[in-house]
């Protein structure tokens, strides 16, 4: 019997009952992932080597301001998200996941390969930076599309398991964060500065790129998912019965209704995108220029974040399937709101890799529970036939909002009342707003159940 914050099965009527095979799930898992875990290992590592780049493409007399560009184009590319969200969430419906899954890669690599072979500013003047500008907008428009696609495709698969597949969105998220902070922490302590400042920067970017192949190759050679197939095998039928503009008349009375759901689904955003751009994307800047700590094991720390991320996240999926992903999510930030002013005003007090080291473990652990689940759960608030695009743009929009500027509103509140706890406080606020929207979810979810009759366990 369905949990009270859990959907009814009726959810995904189209979703395969059957087990899949194991070589079926790692495909649909991989070819699902591998866009997100590209996605974030080129964000990472421009966050980690921001003051190289400054340096490299945005020189100033003042390296604050020059750190603060090279920070700001990092948050710019968010401007995109909520417009390639549309663009490629509207394409994936109509399309089919898979084709929205193919082409986000494929804009996602013209990115990356540009940040690996861009002459620098010395080279070829103010053309580097625009040029850097324009890569990272072009990123910002593929990455908008793909999450919404790649979580449909995920749970489209699966009745039973959905949170489960769903979770590895997240778990990549991990992987993608150990390998790009690994990256950090060696090329930081083994390279000599005048070698990293130069050209070790871009050997991540070079890495990323061979990814992005191998992610295209098995994209393109997937199925489609059951529940997508069978919706557009009614679509077509409507429309063979003469009844095409009913259908597309239904199709857009559908969307426009969601704009609740569309709201709820930022808000739960909040605490897992805030979780990676400040607890992870931004802590080894942190931690050197406000804690002065040693730049390479600052690094070293965030891999355990991503790895509890990536270890735990599919496990807090598989138990949000048997026990409910609202009631996981929401002791999480209950938990992230209570202690994470008391762990960063412990580590400004004692700034050692003790404390950051325990702040960076509890995190990931909130992390994974927080955000294996979430995706899950953000595909059962929308229907099939505007699932990606609600996904997309809910996403999208939450990201660019609390996350693709994050970095920049910490910093700049630190530089101008040096307050060094800024980050808790920016933490904290995602927590209550996350905490509250899935409190507003679980009402109206329960509402529905017991409007169709159906008594929660």
């Amino acid at each position: 019997m369905q949990t009270p914050e859990s959907p009814s099965a009726t959810a995904f009527p189209h979703a395969s009952t059957a087990p899949l095979s194991k070589a079926m799930v790692r495909r649909i898992v991989f070819s699902s992932s591998v866009g997100n875990a590209l996605e974030w290992f080129d964000f990472l590592v421009y966050g980690y080597f921001a003051t190289i780049i400054a340096k490299q493409f945005f020189p100033m007399h003042d390296e604050w301001l020059s750190t603060l560009l090279a920070i700001a184009t990092f948050g710019i590319s968010f401007l995109m998200r909520p417009l390639g969200a549309i663009v490629l969430g509207i394409y994936g419906d109509r399309q089919g996941r898979k084709a929205a899954l193919t082409l986000a890669i494929v804009l996602m690599m013209v990115g990356t390969l540009t940040m690996a072979v861009m002459p620098p500013y010395a080279s070829i003047g103010i053309a580097a930076p625009v040029l850097i500008l324009l890569a990272r907008l072009v990123q910002g428009f593929a990455v908008g599309g793909e999450f919404g696609s790649a979580t449909a495709f995920m749970v489209e698969h699966s009745a039973s398991r959905r949170g489960y597949y769903a979770s590895w969105q997240f778990a990549s998220q991990g992987l993608a964060a150990i390998t790009a902070a690994a990256f950090g922490s060696l090329l930081t302590a083994w390279m000599p500065p005048e070698q990293l400042n130069s050209w070790g920067w871009r050997i991540p970017f070079v890495f990323g790129l061979l990814v992005g192949p191998v992610g295209y190759y098995i994209r393109s050679h997937l199925d489609e998912t059951p529940e997508f197939l069978a919706m557009r095998a009614a679509r077509e039928t409507r429309q063979a019965a003469g009844t095409r503009a009913a259908a597309g008349a239904e199709q857009d009375a559908s969307f426009a209704s969601q704009w609740v759901n569309l709201l709820l689904a930022i808000g739960i955003v909040a605490q897992s995108t805030v979780g990676v751009y400040v607890l992870q994307l931004y802590m080894p800047m942190y931690a050197v220029k406000q804690l002065h700590m040693p730049a390479a094991a600052s690094f070293g720390v965030v891999v355990l974040n991503g790895g509890l991320q990536f270890l735990l996240s599919p496990v807090m999926g598989a138990l949000s399937d048997r026990i409910g992903r609202i009631r996981i999510m929401l002791t999480t930030s209950l938990l992230m709101g209570v202690l994470i002013y008391p762990m960063f005003a412990v580590l400004q007090s004692h700034p050692t890799i003790g404390w950051l080291l325990l702040l960076q473990g509890t995190a990931g652990i909130f992390k994974a529970a927080y955000s294996g689940p979430m995706p899950a759960l953000m595909s059962e608030i929308f229907p099939t036939q505007v699932r990606s695009t609600g996904l997309s743009i809910g996403y999208s929009i939450g990201v660019t909002i609390f996350g693709g500027f994050a970095p920049t509103i910490v910093e700049t509140f630190i530089h101008l009342t040096g307050d060094k706890l800024a980050p808790s406080y920016y933490v904290l606020i995602a927590a209550v707003l996350s905490g509250l929207s899935l409190v507003v979810v679980a009402w109206r979810m329960r509402r529905v159940r017991l409007t169709r009759g159906v008594q929660p366990a």
